[in-house]
């Protein structure tokens, strides 16, 4: 996979510049952390290079100095929402998360759940954390909010909201995935801390909108297709335009909010040490982008996978036309299509020619392979031989795994599991492959070409079922479809 984001250079500038931002204030720094501090996949497909575990390399540095707080809204809660890169819903990757901090080295000590309103199913996870030992909080919703300044910073505002006690001083407050009120919780404690003759501070790490790049790289465009969801809009802010007369990139959320923070650090301090909603944030990434083409590429890909991924949800009963609609006008400002993917259009070329569900991938080198459904394996199955075996070397008529390994297994599946498809999914033909290769020495080569797989990409004139999309997922490669049904599959 070509590189275009030099991750050592972040490592070393992003780490630097968070420690003189601790420095900057006294007591308490509230950091929040936007984005994933862990597993940022969307990060390292936007920005080939990038590792998804670099936020926690760097701040594992602070471990000693730091806790965690982790943020949950009450809403997602309710409507079960799913993190799609990990298939499991947010309050369970609360618990996932909060295991892997400690893991670490981390002190998590508590879990916020914001817009609380009474709801019941927010009420039973609080239960539910109770019974593991696991401080929680509750900060509730407060009308008018962002614009309600004076109800805001108030009594019957933020300070209606539990004070969430912490030990050390660097908090880190993070959350599953965006809109969950991280910032409301950080600017919520910097009124409580007041009230208690703290002086603590405030500060954003985020990754995106990349405030240095143009508003219309596909970076940041890219940005807004994946929180399509929130409608979050990328704007260039005005207040940092107007402070210092140049153009930096923010989205609406942020913009929206600064008036409180200004009113908040103006009320604590006398004065607003940040001048702009940009100023807050301690995001390097711009500067380490060292290939803009690669990224620029990865970044139009992305956009077109959540395209698909928006249309997967609408065809499952899961999601809208406006999620659809924002990311088809993310795709005609960043002046591409699904054209643009060469996978689509020669996966599409193969299933006009055969009359059957058929796949694509594009190689590293920009080789295409492509595959389609047969009595016994499905697309996506019939993708991967094809793709190992090219790579490999080994000619394409060459039956890796013999007619009569498949039919038992077939077997099995109609006869004993009840499956009401026969053919072979990724997973189960990779199994089979490791059991050859024991004794099978191209079986062996092929497997070992596998990791040559991350960052291709693949597209499927059907959806996929579970088992393929986690397969492709653990192998790092990109993976749209056709919003059809998968019956023949």
């Amino acid at each position: 996979m070509k590189h275009g984001f030099d991750n050592e250079k972040y490592l070393k500038i992003q780490s630097e510049h968070i420690l003189e931002r601790i420095a900057r204030f006294g007591d308490k720094l509230y950091l929040e952390l936007g984005g994933k501090l862990f597993d940022d996949y969307h990060a390292s497909r936007v920005l080939p290079g990038f590792q998804p575990d670099s936020k926690l390399r760097m701040l594992s540095k602070l471990a000693d100095r730091a806790e965690i707080v982790i943020v949950i809204s009450a809403l997602d809660i309710e409507k079960n929402k799913v993190r799609s890169d990990l298939g499991i819903t947010y309050d369970e990757d609360v618990l996932r998360l909060r295991g892997e901090f400690m893991a670490r080295g981390f002190l998590v000590n508590s879990v916020v759940i914001t817009h609380y309103n009474g709801q019941a199913s927010a009420d039973a996870f609080r239960q539910r954390l109770s019974r593991l030992s696991i401080t929680t909080y509750c900060h509730y919703t407060i009308e008018g909010y962002p614009n309600n300044v004076a109800l805001i910073d108030s009594d019957d505002g933020f300070g209606k909201n539990d004070y969430v006690e912490t030990t050390r001083p660097l908090v880190i407050v993070t959350a599953p995935g965006p809109g969950s009120g991280k910032m409301a919780v950080c600017l919520s404690q910097l009124y409580n801390e007041h009230r208690r003759g703290v002086e603590a501070g405030y500060a954003k790490f985020e990754t995106f909108p990349v405030w240095s790049l143009p508003l219309k790289h596909p970076v940041n465009i890219a940005y807004e297709a994946a929180t399509a969801d929130l409608n979050d809009v990328n704007m260039i802010d005005p207040f940092h335009l107007e402070a210092y007369g140049t153009t930096a990139i923010n989205y609406n959320r942020d913009i929206e909010i600064f008036p409180v923070l200004n009113a908040l650090f103006e009320g604590v301090y006398g004065e607003n040490p940040y001048k702009s909603p940009t100023d807050m944030g301690v995001n390097m990434v711009g500067f380490c982008i060292n290939d803009d083409e690669v990224c620029r590429e990865a970044s139009n890909n992305e956009i077109i996978r959540r395209y698909y991924t928006a249309l997967n949800q609408m065809a499952n009963g899961k999601g809208n036309d406006a999620e659809v609609s924002k990311i088809a006008l993310n795709m005609n400002q960043a002046k591409i299509s699904p054209n643009d993917r060469p996978q689509i259009v020669a996966a599409r070329e193969r299933a006009a020619r055969s009359g059957m569900p058929s796949s694509a991938i594009e190689l590293a080198d920009g080789t295409i392979i492509t595959a389609e459904q047969g009595s016994l394996l499905g697309p996506s199955a019939a993708l991967i031989l094809n793709a190992i075996k090219h790579l490999a070397g080994i000619d394409h008529h060459v039956k890796l795994i013999p007619q009569d390994m498949i039919e038992p297994i077939q077997h099995t599946k109609i006869n004993y599991l009840r499956s009401r498809n026969p053919r072979l999914h990724t997973d189960e033909v990779l199994v089979a492959l490791s059991v050859l290769s024991t004794t099978d020495e191209q079986c062996r080569r092929a497997l070992s070409t596998l990791p040559e797989l991350e960052g291709c990409q693949v597209h499927s004139t059907v959806m996929l079922g579970e088992v393929d999309h986690k397969i492709f997922k653990k192998l790092g490669v990109g993976l749209t479809c056709d919003p059809r049904g998968r019956k023949s599959v």
